[in-house]
């Protein structure tokens, strides 16, 4: 591909995420556990024990999140320049 396809695909892809936002189109832009803890509370549900493991508060929590993103972005920068160096030589 060349260089301006790229750019014409990245520029796309931004459009893509940032419209609805720009735009200011109606709804919630909540995430999947939101709704699936929504959806389990409507029927009812009881758990059966309570949990032995608190959950983190929301700094540490967003902090190992940042660190497994990081971990999987060095893992796949890994294998591409492997990859990139095998072809090279």
């Amino acid at each position: 591909m060349s260089r301006a396809q790229n750019a014409m695909l990245l520029l796309m892809a931004v459009a893509l995420v940032a419209a609805p936002m720009v735009l200011g189109l109606p709804g919630e832009y909540t995430g999947t556990d939101d709704a699936a803890r929504q959806a389990i509370a409507e029927h009812g549900y009881e758990p059966w024990f309570e949990s032995l493991w608190s959950p983190p508060s929301k700094e540490i929590e967003s902090l190992l999140f940042a660190l497994q993103a990081a971990a999987g972005a060095g893992v796949l920068g890994y294998v591409l320049g492997r990859i990139h160096g095998r072809r090279q030589g």
